[in-house]
């Protein structure tokens, strides 16, 4: 039996946002220091190994520079509580007293962003004399960009992938670089039905995929049309959201999609998290013998991998030491960072991407590498340059709400039990988010 490796979809998504002020706009208030040195804070919701090691490091590079890491919870600690969290740094921000970096990737950061509570970090960017433009992944960097600036930069990122079985789809028309779900289902439906003709039993696109949890997915990819996060508006009740519910219902219907458990090798398709460039060998040849790396299918958006930060970090827009604090940034984006946590997602550094990869394909090509499950890989030569050309045009990413994938999903197992129409759900869905938006 293949390995499956599936991560909880709502497990991997992450709320993030921002705001816009220009370089200059740092506190003109007297920059703190203890014995000559200037005081650098950041705060982060959880001390971890990580940040004990980048507190080090950085200091070793920069002994002029005080860096304090200031956690929420300490390691080991026992999970605060994430309202208080939340309030307790909101507060510290508004009040222009706060740390002068922040790790928001579980902060409300489109509220701070509306306050302009961040810097824009774009000027430093450009004029820096330590990073090379060539060097950084600018697909992943533009993509994170907020109302046309750099107010987050993200230490590492995983990339969701979309798979198919290279075997059972070489005979099948799929242009993935502009099909929708209507497309993919029409193009499912054949390979399926010839596969049972073929005495191999039913497999579906996707299974062990309840309904609500595809709409989840299918929302994230295109969340921009449904959610306008800077005006605060939601999209719900609109003919795209009522066409998407009800061609997911028609999927199941039809037989293409399942909600049920089965075979592991029972799919067409999978969504999977790639989380280092390994995963571009372990995770699509732990499914398929000749796996496809493809673009998902979509409308109005793009398909390519979304990109899911490991980590984002912030500049507090009154911080006296905003200079110092660019310092970090940049620290961070070293390659001796990230090489540091190299097992936590991909790199920013193109550089450091490419020599993963590069060790992997050596490692393939002489035949000594194995699958996590101990089987050898076959993966043709010429695949490594599908895999650097899939990370370099990945640009898929939209700052998210958690709470409104909640609401869509959970409102949304109504209709997929026929127990309300899509219009009804649909309205209830808008009404539910424009309230919470409003909050």
């Amino acid at each position: 039996m293949k390995m499956k490796k599936k991560m909880g979809f709502l497990g991997m998504i992450l709320a993030f946002a921002t705001m816009m002020t220009a370089c200059s706009s740092g506190s003109s208030a007297e920059a703190p220091s203890t014995d000559g040195k200037t005081v650098l804070t950041l705060s982060v919701r959880q001390d971890s190994e990580f940040y004990r090691a980048l507190e080090k490091k950085f200091e070793q590079a920069y002994p002029d520079i005080d860096l304090q890491v200031q956690a929420y919870k300490a390691i080991g600690e026992k999970a605060q509580d994430y309202e208080k969290y939340i309030k307790s740094t909101g507060t510290a921000l508004l009040s222009g007293k706060g740390a002068d970096i922040y790790e928001t990737s579980t902060l409300p950061v489109s509220d701070y962003l509306n306050k302009q509570l961040f810097l824009n970090m774009d000027d430093y960017l450009k004029q820096s004399q330590t990073l090379k433009q060539e060097n950084l992944e600018l697909n992943v960097l533009n993509a994170l960009k907020l109302n046309g600036g750099t107010y987050l930069i993200p230490s590492g990122y995983n990339l969701r992938a979309f798979i198919g079985d290279g075997d059972a789809l070489k005979n099948a028309n799929v242009d993935d670089k502009s099909w929708t779900w209507q497309q993919f289902s029409s193009i499912a439906k054949p390979v399926i039905e010839a596969g049972q003709k073929a005495g191999s039993g039913h497999r579906f696109a996707l299974q062990e995929y309840p309904p609500e949890m595809l709409l989840q997915e299918m929302v994230v990819d295109g969340y921009n049309q449904f959610v306008d996060a800077a005006a605060r508006k939601a999209k719900f009740d609109s003919p795209a959201f009522i066409f998407m519910m009800r061609q997911i219902k028609e999927m199941y219907d039809d037989g293409v999609m399942s909600a049920g458990s089965g075979e592991a090798d029972n799919q067409l398709f999978y969504s999977a998290v790639l989380q280092t460039p390994a995963d571009f060998v372990n995770v699509p040849y732990a499914y398929f013998t000749n796996p496809q790396l493809l673009d998902k299918p979509h409308s109005g958006n793009s398909g390519t991998m979304r990109i899911i930060p490991v980590s984002t970090f912030s500049i507090q827009a009154k911080s006296p030491v905003a200079e110092q604090a660019w310092k970090f940034m940049e620290f961070l984006l070293s390659e001796e960072v990230q090489n540091l946590q190299r097992e936590e997602g991909f790199s920013l550094l193109k550089s450091v991407n490419d020599k993963q990869l590069g060790e992997l394909q050596q490692e393939v090509k002489g035949g000594t590498y194995k699958l996590p499950d101990g089987k050898s890989a076959s993966v043709p030569d010429e695949q490594f340059k599908v895999f650097r050309e899939r990370m370099n045009t990945a640009d898929n990413f939209a700052m998210l709400d958690v709470k409104i994938l909640n609401i869509a999903g959970e409102e949304a197992v109504s209709f997929f039990s026929g127990q309300k129409t899509a219009e009804d759900v649909a309205k209830l869905i808008q009404n539910k988010a424009t309230t919470y938006l409003n909050e």
